[in-house]
């Protein structure tokens, strides 16, 4: 009786290790992306003023005082995101992109639309110039939907307001965008060695190579010139 009594505590304990290990959620890598550079002048507005403003911020580089920079797009090269959006969302508001910088997944869709009370269009590019589509918005409330190709960084557009800019970044890959603080949270990330890289629509960094362990925390500083 003793010898199976024990061979039911082994086996119990290899079910509650093995229980375990499904459980486990990985390792997560965070950090902050900066630069020196300094940000853009504005940009005079000269004509729609009256929705546009007379001047808007050159979001080309968002940094603050302390060098902080949003809209990093930080990618887990070859470790493919477990939840991904599969739809973006381009808004024009105020003659701006909202948002700039975006993920989405390959085989996803773009809606567009527009709260401004004036012509709007909204042009998508791939890297290499060719066009996927160039969809007018004459109105508020009005909204477009139109499939995404990929993979790879689109460009967004107006043809009427040359200054609007926007970027839709189509990956697969685990992947997050830096917010105003420059801050970024990657969760859940299989443990192993992997690549991160960066990507800016103005600036560049050399790619890191990191290794995670399930349920640790790897700490990244990427600076970007």
């Amino acid at each position: 009786m003793h010898g199976r009594a024990g061979a039911m505590v082994a086996m119990g304990a290899m079910l509650l290790g093995g229980s375990t290990a499904a459980l486990a959620q990985g390792g997560t890598v965070q950090g902050m992306v900066t630069t020196r550079a300094p940000a853009p002048r504005a940009i005079r507005v000269t004509f729609d003023q009256r929705v546009c403003g007379s001047e808007l911020p050159d979001e080309s580089i968002l940094v603050d005082a302390a060098g902080r920079l949003a809209n990093v797009v930080v990618t887990l090269v070859g470790v493919k995101a477990k939840a991904p959006s599969r739809e973006a969302i381009v808004v024009n508001d105020k003659c701006a992109f909202v948002p700039r910088v975006q993920v989405v997944a390959s085989g996803g869709t773009v809606k567009t639309s527009s709260k401004d009370p004036m012509l709007h269009t909204t042009v998508l590019q791939q890297a290499d110039g060719r066009q996927l589509f160039n969809v007018a918005l004459p109105a508020p409330g009005i909204e477009i939907s139109k499939p995404l190709a990929g993979p790879g960084v689109m460009r967004v557009g107006c043809s009427t307001h040359q200054w609007m800019r926007g970027w839709i970044i189509v990956s697969d890959d685990m992947s997050a965008v830096t917010g105003a603080d420059g801050r970024f949270t990657l969760g859940d990330v299989p443990p192993g060695t992997h690549e991160l890289r960066v990507w800016h629509e103005s600036l560049k960094a050399e790619a890191q190579t990191i290794t995670v362990v399930d349920g640790k925390t790897v700490d990244v500083r990427v600076d970007m010139r």
